[in-house]
This record gives C-alpha cells, structure tokens and sequence, in this order.
C-alpha cells in the first residue's frame, strides 16, 4: 500500500493526510466546487474534484470516488466518517475495483446496519442488550408479565410508530393496562397495525461508547470507555474518556464483552460499540458503527494511540502496532465540538466566510483537529463543524480548567459560533460531578440556558 484515496473533506481529510505522510504514503484528495479551496485540497498530494457542492454529486457519488481512485492509481481508499462510510454497497464495489477500503467488510457492515440483525447477533455472543418483550406481547396478561420480569418503568411501543409517535411510558400496573389498551387503539387507527412491544425504560441512562480495533491475524485490542452523554437531537457536544463513574473492573468487563463480540463476527479494522449504561451501571448493547468517529481523538489521548494511522496498518496486512497492555487509562481527555451554529436561535447553523481565525496553540495537553484557515468558507452543504479542540491533562479537573482557557483564547470572525454554550456548559455542576445522563442538555441545562439569554 503506497497511495490512498481519502472519501472525505475536512478535519478528518487533513488529520488523514498527516497519518499517510507520517508513513510514508501518498496521499490524494477528492473535494467539489464548493471545497476547492479546503485546507485538505492544498495538503493532498493530488487532488480531483469529482463534482458540484452537493454530496449526492461528490461525496456520495460513489462513481465519481472510484474512477478518481483508479485514474490516481491508488491502492486503498480512506473513508472517515459519514458521506460512504457505513455504505456496505461501496466497500463492496472496492473490492471489485481490486481497492483495499480501510475498515470492516461489506457483509459485517450490512449485518451491523440492521438494527434487528445486529441485536440478534449480539444476544447470541452474550453481548447485554435492552430488555423487552420477545417479539411482540398479545395481550394485556402477556405485556404484565414481561414488565415484571424486566421491572417498571418500562416503554410500550406500537411495532409500525416511528419518530417518537406511538410509545408510551408505563410505571406501573395499572398504568400498563390502560395504556395498553390505548396504544393498541391508537395503533390501529394510525397505522392499521395494532401489533405492541415492551422495552425497559432506559432514558435515565448514560450514553457510554467502547471503541476497538481488529487485524487480519485475528489479534482484538478495546480502548477506554469515552461517556458521550452530553448531546442534543443525538448530535454529541462534548464528549470524555474515561467516564468519570465507570470504575476499572467494569471498564475490563466492558472491554472482553466488546472483543468477544468483534472475535465472533469476524470485524477486521476498527469501530464503536454504543451502550446504554442505567444508574445500576448495567449496560446494554445500542448499536455498533463500523467507522472511525468524529471523537476518536479523545480516545487516541488517554490511550496513547494513532487510531488512523493503525487503521491504515491494519489494512495493508500488518500486526497491530500496540497491545491491550498498552492501551490503559493515561489521564483524562475531553473533546469540545465548536460548530458554525448559534445556540441562542435553535443552534441554526451559520455558514459564511471565516475573516480570522485564532486556534489556542502552543501549551502542553491541548490538540487542535480542523480544516479550516482564515478565508476558508462554511458551506451551507456539509457538517457545520469547525473545529475539535481536545485537552488531555491528568484529571478532569485540570482538564476543564485547561478548556475553558483554551476556548477563551480561541477567537473567530466572520461566522457565529457555539463557543459561549460550551464555556457555560463545562462550568455546570453536575458535568463536573459526572451526574448527567443523556437527556440532560434537552431536559435540564438547554432550558435554564437559554432562558438566561432571553434575559440577557
């Protein structure tokens, strides 16, 4: 493996070419017409441009990725994040194009895609997953006796609802009974499909993530926990690792569930198993994303890892670069998202010309992931992220104090940021005290936030 294609634009492109120049490869670049001007464009090797500003056109044109790949003469393609990351269909049209694509196969990204074919895969390798009804409950007699096997509150939902319609709330029985009866009702009317199931109810539950990574020689090694609460329309603000009330020895169960399961779906490269952890700190299995993450990088600070350029080691045939032994807690790393948004009007993106840019360079602990420079455009087509700036200090608590500096320092014009609610966000109490779940931006801080502001 001499030279990859990387399928994607922006942070990620520009920390991917590093990795590649770091090991002696080449490195091309596909942008659109809105991208010509990307900091990536610039790094790369050679770059193509393989259409318009839509992604339909560039980055999802899959076609258009693996004509520049041929025509580059490249041997590998790098996908990232998003655009045809988890696209079983382009992993396989690599492989016919005689491409390596850096990360799992086709069919294991098409078995954990499924929803219900992953959650079936995982209960049979003893992975936990959410509690509920097998299949669905009949009647009112059936669904009382799954909650009390499984233990109130639980969740009744209607097997056609979708999009937070159709489920219900239960927290106890007699609730159950009504509600059952309602759902089932409400169902028929709405759907034409009566048919009911129960879940435990786990909204009071931390969002935990364990990420891994798998050779061609069948050697497993997981990586600390990261806690990915703290997030709003399931778009992640701040992430950490470790989560600060995960203790080790669930951390190394959590770690020998994660490499079971990778063992018994034969994974190759690296990806992400999402859990729900309840107040109990029992977890249980959300889905898997066969992709590297946007914050892979808190990950690579406290276990002292280079996740892209192991992933590209990887699939080029070699041995793992590091062992489970090397890859304990150093410390603590937290990741702070800034996006081109204003959180005071509904988080609208803002997208426009950045003027100036100033990034906190320079101290010890704290890295800067971007794509962007002074005159580069936020397009209205893409992700409204500018940058990731990740501190790693040996606490939490020096950690944030390193942070909160750093954003004060970090100075934009041109475009509205996010920069004020992170500020505020990492002095709240309970982020400190690590008693948040995931809900707790929408229920709790969002409100008494932006309530403030109005009185401002």
């Amino acid at each position: 493996m001499k030279k990859v294609l990387i399928a994607n634009r922006g942070e990620i492109a520009v920390q991917t070419i590093r990795a590649l120049h770091e090991l002696n490869m080449e490195a091309v670049a596909v942008y659109s017409t809105a991208d010509a001007d990307g900091l990536f464009v610039k790094m790369a090797d050679e770059a193509i441009c393989i259409g318009s500003g839509l992604p339909t056109d560039s980055y999802l044109n899959m076609g258009a990725v693996l004509d520049a790949a041929v025509l580059t003469g490249s041997d590998a393609i790098f996908p990232g994040y998003g655009f045809l990351s988890e696209n079983s269909d382009f992993a396989e049209l690599c492989k016919e194009y005689g491409l390596k694509f850096i990360g799992p196969s086709a069919e294991v990204i098409d078995l954990m895609g499924n929803k219900s074919n992953a959650k079936a895969a995982m209960q049979k390798l003893g992975v936990p997953t959410i509690p509920g009804s097998d299949g669905f409950v009949k009647d009112v007699a059936s669904a009382v006796k799954v909650a009390e096997k499984i233990g109130y509150p639980v969740m009744l939902k209607a097997a056609a609802g979708g999009g937070g319609k159709g489920i219900r709330k239960v927290n106890n029985q007699s609730e159950l009974k009504k509600a059952f009866v309602d759902t089932k009702r409400e169902s028929k009317l709405s759907y034409g499909d009566d048919r009911l199931y129960l879940e435990k109810d786990l909204s009071d539950a931390k969002h935990i993530e364990m990420q891994a990574i798998a050779d061609q020689q069948g050697h497993v090694v997981f990586f600390p926990e990261r806690d990915c609460s703290l997030q709003r329309n399931h778009q992640k603000i701040i992430e950490e690792s470790p989560c600060s009330v995960i203790s080790p020895a669930e951390r190394a169960h959590m770690g020998e569930v994660v490499v079971k399961a990778m063992k018994g779906i034969h994974y190759e490269n690296t990806g992400t198993f999402e859990f729900l952890m309840d107040r109990e700190h029992r977890f249980y299995f959300m889905e898997m994303n066969t992709r590297l993450q946007v914050e892979h990088t808190i990950t690579e600070e406290v276990a002292g890892v280079e996740l892209i350029k192991a992933m590209i080691i990887v699939a080029a045939g070699n041995n793992l670069p590091f062992t489970q032994l090397d890859c304990g807690v150093k410390g603590y790393a937290l990741e702070c998202r800034i996006n081109a948004e204003d959180p005071a009007n509904n988080f609208q993106p803002t997208p426009g010309t950045i003027k100036s840019v100033h990034f906190p360079f320079g101290t010890k602990g704290v890295r800067i992931d971007s794509g962007v420079e002074t005159g580069s455009k936020i397009s209205p087509f893409y992700d409204s992220m500018i940058a990731k700036i990740i501190v790693h200090m040996p606490t939490k608590k020096t950690a944030v104090q390193k942070m909160l500096r750093a954003l004060k320092e970090f100075e934009i014009s041109g475009v509205k940021t996010n920069r004020e609610f992170l500020v505020d966000l990492l002095q709240d109490k309970h982020f400190l005290a690590g008693d948040f779940n995931n809900r707790y931006i929408e229920d709790v801080f969002l409100k008494d936030w932006v309530s403030q502001h109005e009185e401002k």
